[in-house]
């Protein structure tokens, strides 16, 4: 497979380029080969090395990705299986198997499990926000229902998963509240019930709140004070998922490294969630987040490599993860987690090759 081979050559060329260009974490040096370095090895104890799983990895549908997912990885985050619709598509009727095995996998092999996510305004089911007559709910339902699947779900994996993404991408790029059904039927004080009703389930997880474009000065502002207003209210968060949707030219490291210490200082961890670089040329430079209402449709004319990846792109790709690790080796006592999208498709060129 050339994606396996992409993420063969990413582990080669991007853990080597950090280990000598970033330095090394203490005390690992005599622990990596030089023919064989194991990410997850090279930053133990330093932060989690994690990734993205959906049921085809889950169920051993390839075993040269899960291979590399036990070699290279010590900590998962479900990406579809554990959403809304997939574990209530239907008032009152849940389904835990495919989530089950999931976290079966990772207590099996030791790694840390995060859970993704309680409250995204895409992945939830209609009849969340209506009733019998297609009209929507009013506040106290909709609070009712968030409250019993957040329970229900929590509740049934206490004790086994360590961290959960409570809420996703509840503030929007110019700084405001995204203008969703949780939102438009709660408030604002949607995303503190999640985080109340999430805690009462499992006091001992970490809950995080996740979102993209948090290099923008603008978005970052607006989640800095969403959480301040959060823990003036009594209310934990005690990490703050930056979903790294990155390209070749943007962000600029100073804005990462701002984001970071800006959101340690609310005194929560942070974690570098959803972590990619973009290697294709973006068709409008302005499109830099990742809300999946905006994304392009893929096309062909867009991928200037239809069938490799050039040596020459794969170093550029290799400078720049090692760019964005020596700012996270920097603060490595600010990051908890950092966690790629997905092991076996580490390049938007990946979903082309799929064609």
């Amino acid at each position: 497979m050339r994606a396996l081979k992409l993420v063969s050559v990413f582990f080669l060329v991007v853990t080597l380029s950090c280990v000598l260009d970033c330095g090394m974490p203490d005390g690992i040096q005599e622990k990596i080969s030089i023919d064989e370095p194991k990410l997850k090895d090279v930053y133990k104890g330093t932060f989690y090395i994690g990734t993205g799983l959906d049921s085809t990895q889950i169920y051993g549908g390839d075993q040269k990705a899960l291979a590399v997912l036990k070699e290279q990885f010590n900590a998962i985050t479900a990406e579809n299986i554990m959403k809304w619709e997939k574990l209530q598509p239907e008032q009152g009727r849940y389904y835990f198997t495919v989530a089950d095995s999931f976290v079966s996998l990772g207590k099996k092999n030791q790694m840390y499990i995060v859970r993704h996510v309680l409250l995204w305004h895409y992945q939830t089911p209609e009849w969340v926000f209506q009733d019998k007559s297609g009209n929507l709910v009013d506040r106290e339902t909709l609070l009712a229902r968030i409250r019993d699947h957040i329970h229900t779900v929590v509740g049934h994996y206490k004790d086994r998963v360590n961290s959960w993404d409570v809420v996703n991408e509840a503030i929007d790029d110019n700084g405001k509240w995204r203008e969703n059904l949780w939102y438009r039927i709660i408030g604002k004080d949607c995303v503190q019930k999640a985080f109340e009703y999430a805690r009462e389930a499992d006091p001992d997880a970490k809950l995080i709140y996740n979102d993209y474009s948090l290099t923008n000065g603008i978005k970052r502002n607006a989640v800095i004070e969403m959480i301040r207003e959060l823990q003036k209210n009594g209310v934990r968060v005690d990490v703050v998922g930056m979903q790294g949707h990155y390209h070749l030219d943007y962000p600029e490291p100073d804005s990462l490294e701002k984001s970071i210490v800006e959101f340690s200082e609310l005194g929560v961890k942070v974690a570098i969630t959803e972590h990619e670089i973009n290697v294709l040329p973006r068709p409008d430079d302005e499109q830099l987040g990742a809300d999946i209402a905006l994304n392009y449709e893929l096309q062909k004319k867009y991928n200037p490599f239809p069938d490799v990846l050039p040596d020459s792109m794969q170093q550029k790709l290799a400078d720049r993860y090692a760019e964005f690790f020596k700012i996270f080796l920097k603060h490595k006592d600010k990051i908890s987690r950092v966690n790629y999208m997905g092991y076996t498709r580490w390049t938007v060129v990946d979903q082309f090759l799929a064609d």
